[in-house]
């Protein structure tokens, strides 16, 4: 976003000035020509690894909102914020450009994604950030499945190595806060883990419907479906907000759309299976951000989880790229 500034620009700086923009073009055709020779694959994981950010960040701002505001009205508030953000374009492009061909699989995909926010918001203010973004990284496999059965995406080998080994670094991580060996585990960790299946069910519908919906069009109709799903459990808890946190509400309705959207375009660019790996990324980004927010310092098997969990993104990626190149077998 470019910002203008309120007063005159002295002569000299007109010349520099007038040519700003055009570097600014030149620079973003530049960018534009370099990423049409990526392969679908790399710019699917490229979209994936920027919603991660946005998603994480977003997760660490609705976990501080969580814990002095209902979780009930908590989801309500993300996602209707999210709407209010992106009322502005929809009327800037024009309404009719932002009707769905399936409004069923809208409706279904909203249904699948409130249910798994239920449990995931009910986690939310009891589970530190890197154990919740772990216990996630359970989503992928259930996509996986999901993906060979319905959709007939192939699952090459480095596929399935990528995410057993991504998989590997998550139990690293989560193993000894949920007491494997110790006879048990947190309730909380397991209400989280129970919305895996239901969010790998909303990820699966939204593949399907990228094939005919852009990508604005599922963005808006999961903030309508959601926000009107959340309704009815919001007004039986709600409570007064201060200034702060609506403003914090709004922050979050940003992210989540920002998010989304770049989740949608990944979804679009390549296979679901060959982008699932790069959410692994999402646990160094919760990391930093459960310390920066909350204080919570990575612990070792954190750092060590990381570390697979990242190696084994970045090695599919190129193993993806030279098959895409033609240079793999």
């Amino acid at each position: 976003m470019r910002w203008k500034t309120c007063l005159p620009l002295p002569e000299p700086s007109l010349p520099r000035a007038e040519g700003a923009p055009r570097a600014s073009a030149s620079l973003a055709t530049r960018l534009r020509q370099r990423a049409a020779g990526w392969s679908p694959t790399t710019r699917g994981l490229l979209w994936t690894v920027g919603a991660g950010l946005f998603f994480c960040l977003l997760n660490a701002l609705m976990r501080a909102l969580a814990q002095a505001v209902d979780p009930m009205q908590a989801q309500f508030l993300r996602y209707a914020m999210g709407l209010l953000v992106l009322l502005p374009l929809v009327l800037w492009r024009g309404p009719r450009n932002y009707l769905p061909k399936s409004i069923s699989g809208q409706f279904w995909r909203g249904g699948l994604h409130s249910a798994g926010l239920v449990l995931w918001f009910l986690a939310l203010p009891r589970i530190p950030l890197a154990d919740m973004t772990a216990i996630g990284f359970t989503t992928p496999l259930f996509i996986m499945v999901g993906a060979w059965l319905f959709f007939g995406e192939p699952m090459r080998w480095e596929r399935w190595l990528a995410t057993v080994l991504g998989f590997a670094g998550v139990l690293i991580v989560v193993g000894p806060r949920l007491g494997l060996g110790q006879g048990g585990g947190e309730l909380w960790h397991l209400v989280m883990l129970a919305s895996a299946p239901l969010f790998a069910g909303s990820f699966l519908i939204t593949k399907a419907l990228t094939r005919h919906e852009t990508a604005g069009v599922i963005l808006l109709w999961q903030s309508i479906t959601v926000t009107l799903f959340s309704l009815p459990l919001a007004l039986v808890y709600w409570g007064p907000l201060t200034p702060l946190q609506w403003a914090g509400f709004l922050a979050c309705g940003l992210l989540g759309s920002a998010g989304h959207y770049c989740l949608n375009r990944g979804l679009a660019a390549a296979d679901i299976s060959a982008t699932q790996s790069a959410k692994f990324l999402d646990l160094i980004w919760s990391a930093f951000f459960g310390f920066a927010f909350f204080g919570d310092i990575p612990t070792e098997t954190t750092l060590l989880g990381g570390s697979v969990i990242a190696a084994a993104t970045l090695w599919v990626a190129r193993r993806e790229g030279r098959r895409a190149a033609g240079g793999a077998g």
